[in-house]
């Protein structure tokens, strides 16, 4: 099933940093669907983000393993 949207909230990325998930929106030129979201740490390149929707429910392969790229962990 395709994903749509992203529930907010915080997530972690398969590599250990957290984020809060704000919510989707569109881009303005091509409809692509992408998740806004902010670091929940020190990051002197931004503290918003933008991500496509469908990069941000991927699944990656760590040491042999698929995962997801960012695991949902509470509500913000």
């Amino acid at each position: 099933m395709k994903n749509t949207s992203v529930n907010p909230g915080i997530y972690r990325h398969y590599k250990g940093k957290e984020y809060r998930v704000l919510g989707t929106a569109k881009h303005s030129e091509t409809l692509e669907d992408l998740v806004v979201y902010e670091t929940l740490y020190e990051n002197d390149l931004s503290k918003l983000w933008v991500r496509p929707l469908k990069m941000f429910t991927e699944m990656v392969e760590v040491n042999g393993a698929m995962i997801s790229r960012f695991q949902y962990v509470r509500p913000a």
